[in-house]
């Protein structure tokens, strides 16, 4: 749908303190954005923070603001100001497959459709979240897809004990207790537990190792001349019969057969089944037997497992540009895949490894990564109506002002590219603070420049993200949004513009790929273009706002 921008309209309100502007957008369903944030002076001449951008020059700058995908669809306060201010608009981790994949595989689109309708009826532009990472992935599924494949297995026999073939005499209990003998009975030697008020905890059957993944059955013949109710432990494990209170019963006056169903306990090493006399009367066993059947599982073959990831990433990259439909043109295509604690014979930095869970890098190797991710999103992309010429990928790092830890990226790019994968551009996720400590400030400005200088070298579109700094004074203590001064905002201000300045300097213009805020308003850090206003909860425009302003402008 067309859109025609009107420009930066004031509405008077009635009031000696503020004007609001009015950020209207004609289009043929009357959408209407929101008032932008109060405006105070001395900033209530300024223009939406986008339009003081030299398209001319800067021709591939866009400003960006990231925000949460239902705050942005409630079309409120934070919706207006990003989409009157900024280019385009970030959801984080909002639309990766950890939110959107459930444990069963069905992927629930409806907030990204809902968000997609509605920039396209706008004509506004959304930056994709990042397609895979090591984080908020859907590892539930994952897991699911890549547990063990049931097998069939064959019954092993195992020990059995017949009490007939053993001499009349005391049985060992648990407890050391006589309670327990073999004695003629029915014509056999049999095993008698007594009943009385002492219960005894007699192993009617032990000394063989246990399996803690397999399920063991016991049998035994019992029989008493009341009926018997008792307990039943397996291998530490304490297992319930049908009776009342989980008990096991039978009937009086006949040989009753006895089938126990268990696994050992989880740190038992040492197998046996014991019963717990529950004082009903005298209990006689006669010949038990206990066998089992091994795990019913297997682990998966290397090339099931890379079979299986192969699906899921087909499947969900299939379901994100299926909905997307060719609407988000850049994404993420990896997000943080550097391990700063890992390193390779060469030196650099190895990607993020798991044992525990289900790492993409892990199935299709390292240098394979990001061509199989680009392979598959690309193919997805067009597949859906996309145009490949408009697709690009990111990748996204954050402590890239660490040279080891750029170094280590540009390494790995340069492997991914070797291999055929498709790498637009590298999203530095900055981490920045102003410090009033001027030796402090000056290492942070010389680490910046270094920074851009590295990103410029690497000749890839380069986007700057999470572009929030908090301020810190001279004693090293964090300022809150709270406290912090006019003049201390001011600083911090400027020192937002510098950032912006150098970074139009540094990265050439046709490898602008933007600046993303990360958050609009203050938090408990004066990071925001807009203040909020304690009482009204109102965001009134900041410094920083004019920072943006004059900077985008080549003031």
């Amino acid at each position: 749908m067309n859109i025609k921008k009107t420009g930066f309209a004031l509405c008077i309100v009635h009031c000696t303190l503020c004007i609001s502007s009015c950020a209207d957008y004609n289009v043929t369903d009357d959408f209407t954005a929101q008032p932008d944030p109060t405006v105070v002076a001395p900033y209530n001449d300024l223009a939406p923070v986008k339009s003081y951008i030299n398209r001319d020059a800067y021709a591939n700058l866009s400003l960006g603001a990231q925000l949460q995908v239902s705050e942005f669809n409630k079309q409120e306060l934070a919706h207006a100001a990003a989409v009157t201010n900024f280019d385009n608009v970030a959801f984080g981790t909002s639309l990766m497959s950890g939110t959107i994949v459930n444990a069963k595989g069905v992927m629930n689109f409806l907030d990204m459709s809902d968000l997609l309708a509605h920039v396209q009826d706008i004509g506004y532009e959304v930056y994709g979240s990042p397609i895979v990472a090591n984080a908020n992935q859907a590892d539930e599924w994952l897991s699911t897809l890549t547990a063990p494949i049931e097998i069939v297995v064959d019954y092993v026999e195992g020990k059995s004990v017949n009490f007939n073939e053993l001499a009349v005499g005391k049985f060992g209990s648990e407890d050391g207790s006589t309670a327990a003998e073999i004695v003629k009975y029915d014509g056999q030697n049999v095993l008698k537990l007594a009943a009385g008020l002492k219960p005894t905890h007699v192993r009617i059957i032990d000394g063989f190792e246990v399996d803690p993944k397999a399920t063991y059955t016991t049998t035994f013949w019992a029989m008493s001349e009341k009926d018997a109710s008792f307990d039943v432990n397996f291998s530490g494990n304490p297992v319930k019969g049908t009776g009342p209170n989980g008990k096991w019963t039978f009937k009086a006056g006949k040989w009753t057969k006895v089938v126990v169903e268990a696994q050992s306990a989880p740190d038992a090493t040492e197998g046996y089944l014991q019963i717990d006399n529950s004082r009903t009367g005298v209990i006689y066993i006669q010949k038990v037997e206990v066998g089992y059947y091994p795990d019913n599982h297997r682990p998966q073959t290397a090339q099931e497992l890379n079979d299986t990831i192969n699906y899921a990433l087909n499947a969900w990259c299939d379901g994100l540009m299926k909905i997307n439909e060719g609407r988000i043109t850049s994404f993420d295509l990896i997000d943080e895949p550097i391990d700063t604690k890992a390193e390779l014979e060469n030196g650099m930095y190895d990607l993020k490894h798991s044992t525990e869970k289900i790492f993409w890098q892990d199935i299709f190797g390292s240098e394979n990564y990001a061509p199989a991710v680009s392979r598959v999103a690309s193919g997805a992309f067009e597949r859906h109506g996309g145009n490949p010429a408009d697709l690009r990928f990111f990748i996204s790092e954050t402590g890239l002002e660490d040279q080891k830890t750029f170094e280590s990226l540009k390494y790995w790019i340069g492997v991914w590219d070797a291999k055929g994968a498709k790498i637009d551009g590298i999203n530095a996720k900055l981490n920045l603070t102003y410090s009033e400590n001027a030796e402090t400030q000056a290492k942070t400005v010389a680490s910046l420049n270094t920074l851009l200088d590295n990103l410029a070298s690497t000749g890839k579109l380069i986007r700057l993200s999470n572009f929030d700094i908090k301020y810190q004074g001279a004693d090293g203590v964090s300022v809150t949004a709270k406290n912090i001064t006019d003049a201390q905002r001011q600083q911090l201000a400027d020192f937002y513009g510098q950032v912006i300045k150098t970074y139009m300097s540094k990265i050439p213009h046709d490898k602008q790929a933007g600046i993303c805020k990360g958050n609009l308003a203050d938090t408990t850090d004066p990071v925001g273009l807009w203040a909020v206003d304690t009482k009204t909860k109102d965001w009134v425009r900041t410094a920083t706002y004019k920072a943006f302003c004059d900077a985008l402008s080549g003031k």
